[in-house]
């Protein structure tokens, strides 16, 4: 890992690489972190962030977060906001798995409470969510995930028939890599502001909460392949526009090409938001089960849904003066400080719930939005990011022998595939406590409290 010598550090947790750093260039780039997880971040990082900068119509920087890592075509963790009028939209900007995102839901058990029953509790989840295909819900669970689960615009009429059938039997499933559903812990120590934990909905010492991070499936995935190989097409025969990296295919976002992907992701998105409702009333008909009450009796409501890897129209300040913007967010978290207006009225004073996942073995982490994050067009990390290639955590660890240690340290976990667990080791990861930090540091989001895990299912 070679650290660019035009990298400079603007301020604390604030690292810049200037216009003149790759030709081309648009916007500076501009990267958060400190020291340490800079210094640790791969070239792939520094490569794709000054691409990014170079696509049409983007404004103020190209962005990536501390938690930053090589994707395709944007770095994961990467973030930027173009001009709806003359800017492109790209779905190497956006993943493969739309609405990649996070699910944080309260209960009222102590880990006491929880201890005795955790395998059979985690068990009964593995059991149930890959097969589950019942929904049921409650208002409020509308009310506290972003965009109240729907991208307005979403039309069918453009994704194909292969997209839809990759997509409707995976409904209410986690799928496999870094997805998951955790049960964890929220401890005294680790609350580090007790206003905004109560405001959470963090109320009794060793709370159990249960956390859970998947997407669009197939679903997404075949969305984004579609449009990636049309826009590939007409990029430049058609908009003669040309990229440093085929992996930014891109169209502009005003054209018939990007205004069709722009509502196909809006559908990935809204099965995306499904799929995780669909979760979340199969957790809650498990802890029912288990503990033989009411899943509200349990105090099993949401604190926040939020999802990363999307593109959204909107409103922000762009040298003085506030107006409609894309913003791409790859492996990154919408983070809305105090007061705005998007928010239901419980969230307004405290700014939104941010969910950030961590690894299976060292814990995730609840902040706030911040007034401040409106300088990366309110924009935080979304997971501890990682430091390994899943081939090399695979030639490293075990899973078996994983699962075994991490039983013996407290945490139990059921996988679908010893080398998928193998992937997912701790050391394959990012220090959570380091990139949470982070984002303070840089004034992106602010700490609530750090989640244990204690138990944990994977595809």
């Amino acid at each position: 890992m070679t650290i660019p010598r035009q990298l400079r550090k603007v301020r604390e947790g604030v690292w810049e690489l200037p216009l003149g750093y790759k030709p081309g260039m648009l916007v500076p780039a501009r990267i958060f972190g400190s020291d340490r997880l800079i210094a640790g971040m791969d070239d792939g990082v520094f490569e794709q962030v000054s691409n990014v900068a170079c696509l049409p119509g983007i404004l103020d920087y190209a962005f990536c977060m501390p938690d930053g890592h090589w994707g395709y075509g944007f770095p994961i963790g990467g973030v930027a906001a173009m001009d709806p009028r003359t800017g492109v939209i790209s779905p190497g900007g956006i993943g493969f798995d739309i609405n990649c995102g996070m699910r944080l839901v309260l209960t009222s058990l102590a880990e006491e409470e929880v201890t005795p029953r955790l395998h059979e509790l985690v068990n009964r989840l593995f059991a149930r969510i890959p097969t589950g295909v019942g929904c049921q819900g409650i208002p409020e669970d509308l009310e506290r995930t972003e965009e109240e689960g729907c991208f307005a615009g979403a039309d069918a009429t453009t994704v194909s028939n292969k997209a839809i059938e990759r997509g409707i039997s995976q409904l209410g499933t986690l799928g496999s890599g870094n997805h998951y559903c955790e049960i964890q812990v929220v401890r005294e120590e680790n609350i580090h502001d007790q206003r905004l934990a109560r405001a959470f909905g963090l109320t009794i010492p060793n709370q159990v909460v249960v956390m859970f991070h998947c997407g669009s499936r197939g679903f997404g995935h075949q969305v984004a392949t579609d449009y990636l190989q049309l826009f590939l097409k007409v990029m430049g025969a058609k908009y003669g526009i040309s990229v440093d990296d085929r992996e930014l295919a891109c169209a502009p976002f005003q054209s018939p090409e990007g205004q069709a992907y722009f509502a196909a992701m809006k559908c990935a998105v809204n099965l995306a938001f499904a799929n995780r409702q669909v979760i979340l009333h199969r957790i809650r008909e498990v802890f029912s089960e288990t503990f033989g009450r009411d899943p509200f009796d349990l105090g099993m409501r949401m604190v926040y849904d939020v999802a990363h890897n999307t593109a959204k129209l909107e409103r922000h300040p762009v040298k003085g003066k506030v107006c409609e913007v894309l913003v791409h967010r790859k492996g990154a978290t919408r983070s809305l400080g105090p007061g705005a207006a998007e928010l239901p009225a419980c969230y307004r004073e405290t700014g939104q719930p941010v969910i950030i996942g961590g690894s299976m073995e060292t814990g995730s982490y609840l902040l706030a939005g911040l007034g401040s994050s409106s300088a990366t067009f309110a924009t935080t990390a979304h997971g501890s990011g990682r430091t390994m290639s899943r081939h090399q955590a695979k030639k490293l660890y075990r899973g078996q022998k994983l699962q075994q240690e991490m039983e013996q340290r407290g945490i139990y976990v059921r996988t679908d595939s010893w080398g998928g667990l193998a992937e997912e080791a701790g050391a394959a990861y990012k220090d959570i406590d380091e990139v949470a930090a982070a984002t303070e540091t840089a004034g992106l989001s602010r700490r609530v409290a750090r989640l244990v895990p204690i138990g944990n299912i994977k595809g």
